[in-house]
C-alpha cells in the first residue's frame, strides 16, 4: 500500500518497526508450529490468545516461530521494497518501509511506505503501483512451494478451530500438486505456507481497484478520470460480500471515506502496450489470490 504524505525517512524507526515486527511475528508463529506438530487446529481463542502472550518472553519459542516470521516479512518487505526501488529509479522522495507489529495471530497488520514528490505521469505512477505487487509475489512462490510441500494430511484439520482460514486459487494449485485428490479440509498447511497465505491476502487486499491500494493507481493508470466510478463500484460490490465475511464492510466504509483520492496527474499520455501487459498480470494475481471468505470465526 502506498501512502502520499510528506515526512522525512526515519532510519531507525524502520527499523525499529522492523525488529518489533520479527518478535511479534515470531511469537504467533511459535503457536503455529506446536498447533501444526501437535496436529491441533490452527488456532483456538482460549488457549492460544494466552499461550501467545507467554511466547512473547520466551527465547525458545520465538526461535521456533522463525518458520513463520521470516517468511512473512521477507514477503512483506520485497512488497514495499518493490515500491521503494520504483520510486528511487524515478527519483521521487520515499520512505523506507514502516512495519505495524501488533500482538494478534499472526504479529503484524502489514507495512507501508510514504511517498512526498508528486507523481506526474500515468506511466511513473503505474510502475511504482505494479511494483510492490509483483516483488511480492516473486518472493512469495518460493515460500508457498516448499511450505505447501511440508505440509501434511490430517482429516478435517483445516475446518476446525475458532479460525478457519480459506483457500485462494492460487494455494489450491499448489496443495493440488504435492497433494493430487485431497480435499482442502484435509491440507495442514506448514506455517511457511501459513506466512504465504497471509502474503496472499495482502496481495489481493492491495490490488483491490480501489483509491490509494496499489490495484486502484494501476487503474487509474489504465482508465484516467474513469478510474472514480471503478472505485465506487468495487467499495459497492464489497458490501454484498459482507454478508460472507463482515470486515468487508468495515474496509468498505474505510475506503470510501479515506482511501478514493488519487494523486494528480499531469501526463495524461497512455500506457504502452507492455505495461497494459503487466496490468492484465495484475488483474490475473488479484483473481488467484482473491478470498470471498478469508477466515471464518
Amino acid at each position: 500500500m502506498i501512502i502520499e504524505e510528506q515526512r522525512r525517512p526515519k532510519y531507525l524507526l524502520a527499523l525499529s518497526l522492523l525488529l518489533l515486527s520479527v518478535w511479534t511475528t515470531s511469537a504467533a508463529g511459535s503457536r503455529m508450529v506446536y498447533n501444526f506438530e501437535n496436529n491441533l487446529p490452527a488456532f483456538r481463542f482460549d488457549p492460544d490468545a494466552l499461550a501467545l502472550l507467554e511466547a512473547f518472553f520466551n527465547p525458545a519459542a520465538l526461535l521456533a516461530g522463525l518458520s513463520f516470521s521470516l517468511p512473512l516479512i521477507l514477503i512483506l518487505l520485497a512488497h514495499e521494497l518493490g515500491h521503494y526501488f520504483a520510486c528511487l529509479y524515478y527519483q521521487l522522495d520515499a520512505s523506507l518501509p514502516y512495519f505495524l507489529p501488533v500482538p494478534t495471530f499472526i504479529g503484524t497488520l502489514g507495512a507501508f511506505i510514504r511517498i512526498r514528490s508528486i507523481i506526474y505521469s500515468r506511466t511513473v505512477l503505474f510502475d511504482v503501483g505494479i511494483a510492490g505487487p509483483i516483488a511480492g509475489i516473486v518472493v512469495l512462490l518460493p515460500f508457498l512451494f516448499f511450505g505447501v510441500w511440508m505440509s501434511h494430511v490430517a482429516p478435517d484439520i483445516a475446518s476446525s478451530g475458532d479460525l478457519v482460514f480459506g483457500t485462494p486459487i492460487l494455494i489450491r494449485f499448489f496443495e493440488s500438486i504435492f497433494f493430487p485428490g485431497i480435499h482442502p479440509d484435509a491440507i495442514y498447511l506448514h506455517p511457511m505456507a501459513r506466512a504465504a497465505w497471509v502474503g496472499v491476502f495482502a496481495t489481493a487486499l492491495n490490488l483491490l481497484p480501489i483509491g490509494q491500494l496499489d490495484g486502484g493507481h494501476i487503474v487509474y493508470s489504465l482508465t484516467g478520470v474513469r478510474a472514480k466510478q471503478i472505485s465506487l463500484l468495487a467499495i459497492a460490490i464489497l458490501v454484498p460480500l459482507g454478508y460472507f465475511y463482515p470486515p468487508w464492510w468495515g474496509w468498505a466504509v474505510a475506503l470510501y471515506f479515506l482511501g478514493r483520492r488519487h494523486p494528480q496527474i499531469y501526463d495524461e499520455s497512455p500506457l504502452n502496450s507492455k505495461r497494459r501487459a503487466f496490468a492484465a498480470l495484475a488483474v490475473l494475481i488479484f483473481v488467484l489470490c482473491f478470498m470471498v471468505t478469508p477466515l471464518r470465526y
